[in-house]
């Protein structure tokens, strides 16, 4: 399941008709880096490269020339190499990139100091993601200066840099059904490692096997990666927003938060789900989760087009202070708390992001100093939380160290929202009912 290579010279398209006249656009692949001495971090390519070309390879340029008459879609990349293709497997080399990627003409990028110069002299405006990659910006600045060199000769540089990410990146928020599809995918996959981890979950079991556990539900569904470090939080641990050191035993009596979600051909899924190691939860546990759960359900009933993005949080934000009240973790009248941001020190972070090929995806949440109106084809998550921290001396004892949030991906649709990832249970009475079941029938490799 990958997006067609139509799709991609559809956006390539797309963006050429946004620039100005007498542009060019240049958008390097990711470096390749270092982990440790001689070896390397597994590659994953430049979202913005990524979303314009498809094209997976290290050490490679895309260029954007709208009206050049040998072709507007110009790519470097490697050489193929059989020597080197037999350690480091195939490159698609300059004809593949044609065959294979629809780019108009390619290079080696061996070539690419002398002959991007030339594509880039005559145009009056650059368009690039200054300050990404700094040696990277100073070789563009060489292909420039090159230019300027020879200005007595008649040649003419460049005069104005714009930022390629204005235009790209407001296209990125908008996904397609092509996206959309490989997006359900990935929260289908990320679901089921979720229930996956429920299922193997009981005291004693370490924080990185349930992490493991949901790795190997990826993998084997064909996405390799997390989109991200997977959080496995028990007991105290689930009120460290982003722990990923995933190395304590789970103990009964404890809730665990699960923040995972696979990548699956350059897509991220972000799912939490907090659940009792026992299988029960405790009366404070299944309150708070309530609340949580109802802060969700409120934010959901903002999601439609014309509400803004500020709107869910509002409401997830009003809904929690009630619930706070209600069980004697705040005092005072909901309205002034809010007002003074009484909540912060439970609920400290924000609804959700965008979500697209990065987990936290490009798009402007301002427009103007306006909150952005949402808009059919948006991608975000919702994920509201309750964090009471365990030195917290303000609140009773028996809500200390209690951590829980609860995550779903949600797609904009033109009469309100469609979810990603409700295959994995998040209500009380279905957590329960799983584990339930868990506990008649033991996995075999326990």
């Amino acid at each position: 399941m990958r997006i067609a290579k139509q799709e991609y010279a559809r956006r390539r398209k797309a963006l050429m008709g946004l620039m100005e006249p007498n542009s060019i656009a240049i958008v390097p692949a990711a470096p390749e880096r270092t982990r440790s001495r001689d070896t390397d971090y597994p590659y994953r390519q430049d979202s913005d490269f990524m979303y314009l070309s498809g094209f997976p390879e290290p050490e490679a340029v895309l260029a954007l020339v709208p009206g050049r008459e040998h072709g507007e879609v110009v790519l470097f990349c490697r050489e193929r190499n059989p020597e080197r293709e037999i350690w480091d497997g195939h490159r698609a080399g300059p004809e593949g990139a044609c065959a294979l990627y629809g780019a108009d003409d390619a290079f080696p990028i061996d070539d690419i100091d002398e002959i991007l110069p030339g594509l880039l002299e005559g145009r009056e405006r650059v368009y690039y993601g200054m300050g990404k990659d700094r040696d990277f910006d100073a070789q563009v600045m060489d292909w420039v200066n090159t230019i300027r060199a020879k200005v007595r000769s008649g040649a003419t540089p460049p005069g104005e840099f714009l930022d390629l990410s204005h235009l790209l990146h407001d296209m990125r928020l908008f996904k397609s059904a092509a996206e959309i599809k490989v997006m359900r995918t990935a929260g289908e996959i990320s679901a089921q490692a979720h229930i996956r981890a429920m299922r193997y979950c009981r005291p004693g079991v370490m924080e990185y096997q349930l992490e493991a556990e949901i790795q190997h539900e990826f993998a084997m569904h064909g996405a390799r990666h997390p989109a991200y470090s997977s959080i496995v939080g028990g007991g105290k641990n689930a009120c460290i927003l982003h722990y990923i050191e995933n190395s304590a035993p789970l103990k009964d009596g404890d809730l665990v938060l699960i923040d995972a979600g696979c990548e699956l051909n350059g897509y991220a899924a972000d799912i939490t789900r907090t659940f009792p190691v026992s299988g029960r939860f405790s009366p404070e546990q299944r309150a708070l989760y309530e609340v949580v759960y109802g802060a969700q359900q409120a934010a959901f009933d903002t999601l439609k087009p014309g509400n803004h993005w500020n709107a869910p949080h509002e409401a997830s934000v009003r809904a929690i202070t009630e619930g706070l009240v209600a069980l004697g973790l705040l005092e005072g009248e909901v309205d002034a708390l809010i007002e003074a941001e009484a909540y912060r020190p439970f609920y400290m972070h924000r609804i959700g992001h965008w979500l697209g090929m990065d987990v936290h995806d490009v798009g402007d949440y301002k427009i103007g100093g306006q909150w952005r109106v949402l808009e059919p084809g948006m991608v975000m998550t919702v994920e509201p939380g309750i964090y009471v921290a365990p030195d917290n001396e303000q609140v009773a004892k028996k809500w200390r160290g209690i951590g829980i949030r609860i995550e779903d991906d949600v797609v904009i649709t033109s009469t309100g929202f469609t979810s990603l990832t409700d295959d994995v249970p998040k209500h009380i009475d279905e957590i329960e009912a799983l584990m339930a079941e868990n506990r008649e029938h033991t996995p075999s490799y326990l």
